[in-house]
């Protein structure tokens, strides 16, 4: 199965919480998996608002940003192409997304993926809206 993983689902590798054990399964079921270019920057701006808010030691970010690298190396990384900002656009005008949203569905219609994965709702609903077969993991992120 080819999966594409937003970063909402993904992030929940490295902090435990509703939805880890969900997304380990999939990943584990998953022929090959791809990322959008932007999942990199974002999780690392969680895992650092984590940091500054002292919920995270800086040992614990240490270790999740190295099995990030670790992970991301692994993983098809999707660039931002014209199509994609072309299916990005089209998402936007006809879904309640935010921009980098827009951006992991339409990586997600760009590869093409057999699943994409996610913990944002409305993120979700766009996807669905887009004919992507789809699944949330764990608790809505927004």
């Amino acid at each position: 199965m080819k999966l594409v993983v937003d970063s909402s689902a993904f992030a929940k590798r490295y902090i435990e919480e509703e939805g880890s054990e969900d997304i380990e399964l999939l990943l584990q079921s998953a022929s090959d998996l791809a990322l959008c270019i932007v999942l990199v920057p974002e999780i690392i701006s969680g895992l650092n608002r984590r940091l500054r808010e002292g919920f995270l030691s800086k040992r614990d970010y240490g270790k999740a940003k190295t099995q990030l690298i670790r992970d991301v190396h692994d993983a098809t990384v999707i660039q931002l192409t014209p199509s994609v900002i072309s299916h990005s656009v089209k998402l936007l005008e006809n879904n309640a997304l935010r921009a980098m949203d827009a951006l992991h569905v339409a990586c997600a219609l760009e590869w093409p993926a057999d699943l994409f994965a996610t913990s944002d709702k409305r993120q979700l609903i766009a996807a669905k809206n887009v004919g992507l077969l789809s699944k949330f993991i764990g608790r809505p992120a927004n």
